[in-house]
C-alpha cells in the first residue's frame, strides 16, 4: 500500500500564505448557496480520503467552496464517472488494485467516457514507479506528484492551479458551443418564412442558447418621424403565449412594457430580476425588442454570446447579404464550397426538362475505405483529402460539368456521357494525392445513371444512381454499375416486401410448423424442427426463401426470430405436459441473429419466461455461419452451451468446412444436407458424401441427422450407412402445433411405425 499523504506536514515556506476560513455555524450555509467545484478523490487508502478534506475541506478556491467525491477503487470510479456530473479535478492514486490500475483508469476516463474537460492529477505512494515526463505526455494527466511532497499549502497549490485551468477550458468550451449555435440557429432562422415564423423562431433560439423553456415574447415598435406608436407582439411563447400579434402596453402588461421601453430608450440589452430584455437595432423608424424569463442567473459569457446573437439577428432582419450567405449555406457544401445535395437535385431537375437530357449521365463517386483513413490520420488530414479529391474531379473532367458533394465521402459527377466516362474517372485515383507531403493512395466506387432512360425527378435520378453504387459496392470495389429498370423494380419488390412482412408479422399471418425427426431404426419421433411460414390473407404461402432474407435485410430477423425460439420452446413445454418427455425441439437461427449483441440474452430469458427445459433445445446454425469467424463463433458457442442447450450444424457438406475448426467446435449434431440425401440413390457414388458425413459424425462424437427423405429406399440406404435419424416428407410434412399433438397420439405413432 502506498504511502498516506502527509498535508499536515508543513515547511517553513508552506506556513506564510496559507488562510483558513473562521470555522462558525453560518459557514455551511453560506456554501450551499454556492456551487462548489467538484473534486473527486480516488485512492484505495481511507486515510488519503480524510486527510485531503480535512486539508482543504474549509477553502475557498477562485471564490467557490469543494464539494468532495470519494471511489476507493479503480472499478468503483469507472461506475462512478459514467453518472457523475461536473467534476473539474480527479486526484488519482496509481497503485490500487493493479500496480497501474490509475493508468489505466486514465485512458478510460479520456477515451472510453470522453471527459475532456477533468483535470487529472496523479498521486502515487512510490517515487519514481511511473516516469513522470511519460505519463503526462501518453496519458494527459494534469500534474503528477508523489504523496510525501504533497503538503498542505502544495496540495492547495496544485488543486487550484488545475481548477483555473479546468474553468478556463470550460469557458473556451461553453463560448465554442455558443457560438456554433448561434450560427446554427441564424440558418434556422432564414429558413423559416414569413414575418411570425421568423419571430418565434428568435425566441426558441434564444430559449436553446439558454438551455431552458421558452417563455418570452418579441415585439417591433415602428417610429416614424411623427413618433413610436405601441409595441406589437410579433410572437409570443409559453407563458406570454397569450399575448401573441397583440398589443402590448402597461395596462395588460406593465412589468413587460417598462422593462423593454428601457431597453429601446438605452439600446442595450438588460439582465437580472429573472428575466432579461434583448435589443434587435432595425432600420432607423424601426426596432425589436425581446422579453424572456429566465430559470437562472445569466452567465458573462452568455451575456456575450446573447449580444453576439441579437447583432446577427438585427443584421438579418435588414441585411440581404445575410439571405445570400444562408443561401450559400443551404446549397452549397461548406467544406468543398461544391453544389450540395438540394443544389444537385435542381440542377437535375433542370436538366431533365432540356434537351441535355438524352446525352446526360450522373454518376456518384463514393471514395473506398475514406472512414479508415480518416480515423487513422484524423479529421483534419481527412478534410485536406476530400478537398484534393474535389479539386481533382473539377479540374480533370473539365468546366463544363457539374461536381458536387453529396455526402461525408460521396461526390457526384453530372454531364455529356462522353465525359462522364466510368474508366476515366476511375483513371483519376491511379495517381496518389499528396497530403502534407504524404502520398495517399485512394480507390472509388461509381454507380451511374443514364438520364436519357431516365424517367422522374432529380431526387428520383439520385436515388437510382443510389442503388447501382450499392450494386456496385456489394459486387466489385473500384468498380461500377449502371443502373436499370430491372433493378429499379427489384428494389421496389424488396421494399414492398419489406412493409407486407412487417405488417404481416403485426397481424398474426406467420406461424410456426413442426416437422418431426424419426429414430431410422424404431420409426419413432424423438424431436422435431420449428419452420417459419407466412400466409398472406388471400391463401397464399410466401416462400421462406423469399421472405427470411428481407427480414435479415431489414433487421426484422431479430424480432421474428426471438418469437420463434419463445413460441417453439412454449410447444415444447406443452408437449412434455402431454407426456412426451424425450422430445428435442430443433430451432434454426439466423446469422444476423446469432450475431445480435444481445442474443444470448435472448435465449436465456426464452428459456427462463417458458420453463423449457434447456437439454431438449437444440439451435441449429448453417455450416457457412460456422466458418465464418470461426474464433468468435467457438467463443459464442462456448457461453450458449453453458445454458445447456445443444448446438447443431445444418446444411453440412455444402460449405467446406475445415475439420480442424469443426474440431473446435463445440457442437452436438450434424445435419447432413437434402441435396446429398438426394444423391443417394441418383448414381453409384451418390452415397459418399453421406456416408463420409456419418463417419466423421461418429468418430467425433457427434449425433448425425439427414434431412429432405422422401422415399423409403432412401431410409434404408442411411439406416445401412448407420445414420440414427432423419426428417423429411416420407415420415411427415411441417405441421401445425395441434397437427403435431395429433400425429404424436398412438395412433398417429402405429402409422409412422
Amino acid at each position: 500500500m502506498p504511502p498516506s499523504i502527509t498535508p499536515l506536514e508543513h515547511s517553513k515556506d508552506d506556513q506564510d500564505d496559507l488562510v483558513f476560513l473562521e470555522e462558525h455555524p453560518a459557514e455551511p450555509a453560506a456554501h450551499a448557496n454556492r456551487e462548489a467545484w467538484r473534486v473527486m478523490i480516488i485512492d484505495d487508502d481511507e486515510d488519503v480520503h480524510s486527510t485531503t478534506t480535512f486539508a482543504l475541506g474549509n477553502l475557498d478556491m477562485q471564490h467557490r467552496p469543494l464539494e468532495f467525491v470519494h471511489a476507493y477503487s479503480a472499478s468503483q470510479a469507472r461506475e462512478m464517472l459514467k453518472h457523475e456530473q461536473e467534476i473539474a479535478v480527479i486526484l488519482l492514486d496509481v497503485v490500487m488494485e493493479q500496480d497501474d490500475a490509475g493508468l489505466h483508469l486514465v485512458r478510460y476516463i479520456r477515451e472510453t467516457l470522453k471527459l475532456a474537460d477533468v483535470r487529472i492529477i496523479l498521486r502515487t505512494g512510490q517515487p519514481g514507479y511511473a516516469p513522470e515526463i511519460d505519463a503526462i505526455r501518453d496519458y494527459d494527466i494534469n500534474d503528477y506528484k508523489t504523496k510525501s511532497e504533497l503538503t498542505r499549502i502544495k496540495l492547495f497549490t496544485t488543486v487550484t492551479a488545475a481548477i483555473r485551468s479546468y474553468e478556463q477550458i470550460r469557458k473556451i468550451s461553453d463560448s465554442r458551443r455558443g457560438l456554433d449555435q448561434i450560427v446554427h440557429a441564424s440558418t434556422e432562422l432564414m429558413s423559416l418564412h414569413g414575418v411570425h415564423n421568423f419571430a418565434a423562431g428568435v425566441l426558441t433560439q434564444i430559449a436553446s442558447l439558454l438551455r431552458q423553456q421558452t417563455h418570452g415574447v418579441l415585439c417591433v415598435q415602428e417610429c416614424p418621424e411623427s413618433g413610436c406608436h405601441e409595441l406589437m407582439a410579433m410572437a409570443a411563447a409559453g407563458s406570454y403565449a397569450h399575448l401573441d400579434s397583440t398589443q402590448v402596453s402597461a395596462r395588460n402588461e406593465p412589468a413587460v412594457t417598462a422593462a423593454m421601453e428601457r431597453t429601446l430608450d438605452e439600446r442595450r440589452n438588460h439582465y437580472g430580476n429573472g428575466a432579461i430584455t434583448l435589443y434587435f437595432a432595425g432600420k432607423a423608424s424601426r426596432a425589436f425588442v425581446a422579453y424572456m424569463l429566465v430559470e437562472r442567473d445569466i452567465t458573462e459569457i452568455e451575456e456575450r454570446l446573447l449580444e453576439i446573437f441579437c447583432s446577427n439577428v438585427a443584421v438579418g432582419l435588414d441585411n440581404v447579404e445575410l439571405v445570400s450567405h444562408l443561401h450559400n449555406a443551404a446549397f452549397y457544401d461548406q467544406l468543398s464550397k461544391l453544389p450540395n445535395r438540394t443544389r444537385l437535385v435542381e440542377i437535375l431537375d433542370a436538366t431533365l426538362l432540356g434537351p441535355a437530357k438524352q446525352d446526360a449521365t450522373l454518376s456518384l463517386v463514393d471514395l473506398d475505405h475514406f472512414a479508415e483513413t480518416n480515423d487513422a490520420l484524423g479529421h483534419q488530414f481527412g478534410d485536406l483529402l476530400l478537398l484534393a479529391v474535389a479539386d481533382r474531379l473539377q479540374s480533370r473532367l473539365g468546366q463544363q460539368l457539374t461536381v458536387a458533394r453529396i455526402g461525408g465521402d460521396i461526390f457526384c459527377v453530372l454531364g455529356d456521357a462522353a465525359q462522364v466516362n466510368p474508366a476515366m474517372i476511375l483513371a483519376l485515383f491511379q495517381v496518389p494525392f499528396s497530403i502534407d507531403g504524404q502520398d495517399v493512395q485512394l480507390s472509388a466506387t461509381l454507380g451511374l445513371v443514364r438520364l436519357g432512360e431516365h424517367d422522374g425527378s432529380g431526387a428520383d435520378a439520385l436515388k437510382d444512381a443510389d442503388i447501382a453504387l450499392k450494386r456496385a459496392k456489394t459486387q466489385q470495389r473500384a468498380g461500377h454499375f449502371y443502373f436499370s429498370r430491372s433493378m429499379g423494380v427489384e428494389i421496389r419488390e424488396r421494399v414492398r416486401m419489406m412493409h407486407a412482412l412487417r405488417t404481416a408479422f403485426g397481424q398474426n399471418q406467420l406461424f410456426v410448423v413442426y416437422q418431426p425427426q424419426i429414430d431410422l431404426v424404431t420409426r419413432r419421433p424423438v424431436g422435431a424442427e420449428a419452420l417459419l411460414r407466412w400466409q398472406t390473407p388471400d391463401g397464399k404461402f410466401i416462400s421462406p426463401d423469399r421472405f427470411i432474407p428481407i427480414a435479415e435485410y431489414s433487421g426484422l430477423i431479430i424480432d421474428l426470430g426471438e418469437w420463434v425460439m419463445r413460441t417453439a420452446c412454449r410447444e415444447l413445454v406443452a408437449l412434455r405436459a402431454a407426456g412426451h418427455d424425450n422430445f428435442t425441439m430443433s430451432i434454426n437461427v439466423s446469422q444476423v441473429q446469432f450475431r445480435h449483441p444481445y442474443f444470448l440474452e435472448m435465449l436465456r430469458r426464452a428459456l427462463a419466461d417458458t420453463g423449457a427445459p434447456p437439454e431438449f433445445v437444440e439451435l441449429e446454425i448453417t455450416e457457412s455461419m460456422a466458418m465464418e469467424e470461426p474464433d468468435l463463433l467457438i467463443k459464442m458457442l462456448g457461453q450458449i452451451k453453458q445454458t445447456g442447450v445443444s448446438i447443431a450444424i445444418d446444411d453440412f457438406g455444402t460449405g467446406f468446412s475445415s475439420l480442424s475448426y469443426l474440431q473446435r467446435l463445440q457442437i452436438d449434431r450434424l445435419k447432413i444436407d437434402r441435396a446429398f440425401v438426394t444423391e443417394i440413390t441418383g448414381s453409384a457414388r451418390g452415397s459418399s458424401i453421406a456416408e463420409m458425413v456419418i463417419q466423421l459424425g461418429r468418430n467425433l462424437g457427434l449425433a448425425v441427422i439427414a434431412e429432405g427423405v422422401e422415399d423409403e429406399r432412401q431410409a434404408q440406404i442411411l439406416q445401412s450407412l448407420g445414420c440414427p435419424l432423419a426428417q423429411g416428407f416420407l415420415f411427415a410434412r411441417p405441421m401445425t402445433a395441434d397437427a403435431l399433438n395429433g400425429w404424436l397420439s398412438n395412433d398417429a405413432l402405429e402409422g409412422v411405425a
